[in-house]
């Protein structure tokens, strides 16, 4: 009822009240008369405690939008701590990414220094067996040339000897040959 007694004393305390005519407290008195029917009201008002309602309407309103913003809060810090896993992550695979392309590139030269290798011993091998191929070839020819040597020997020898033997000089040719070997041999 206090709030009712401070709207009436300000209500009496108007200007434009004291500014009419006659006396204040009469039926005649329009400003008197809406004096009365605002008190009406604000009694009917208070009595079906609208201003309670009003009260709890807005607080139930207050509570809504404290809701509101604590839910907002509560979806902001989420919506950070999300976005804070998501740079870990991509930090993360980023680091991945990193360590995938140094191994790859630590890989790819391994196996560009094993196949530096695997050529480099394939063409040895391949040297090794040409020049094994040019020794053996070398040895054929200078065989083929030392049997076409001795062959060309034993005939020139034959056809000497066949020229120097004749039918009485066999003898001879035969005792200088054993002469020859008998003084080699001692």
């Amino acid at each position: 009822m206090t709030r009712l007694s401070a709207i009436a004393l300000i209500a009496l305390s108007a200007g434009p009240a004291a500014a009419a005519t006659g006396p204040f407290f009469s039926l005649r008195n329009t400003d008197f008369i809406v004096l009365l029917a605002f008190l009406l009201f604000v009694g009917i008002l208070v009595y079906y405690k609208v201003p309670t309602i009003i009260g709890s309407l807005l607080d139930k309103r207050a509570d809504g939008i404290r809701k509101d913003l604590d839910e907002a809060r509560r979806l902001r810090e989420e919506a950070q701590e999300i976005y804070a896993s998501f740079e870990r992550r991509q930090r993360e695979v980023k680091g991945q990414a990193d360590e995938i392309v140094a191994n790859a590139k630590r890989e790819a030269d391994a196996q560009a220094t094993k196949a530096k290798e695997d050529l480099k011993r394939s063409i040895e091998r391949r040297l090794q067996g040409a020049e094994d191929q040019i020794a053996s070839a070398e040895k054929d020819a200078v065989r083929a040339v030392r049997d076409q040597a001795v062959r060309a020997a034993v005939g020139a020898a034959s056809e000497l000897l066949a020229g120097q033997v004749q039918a009485g000089n066999r003898s001879a040719g035969i005792d200088d040959a054993i002469e020859d070997v008998a003084r080699l041999l001692n």
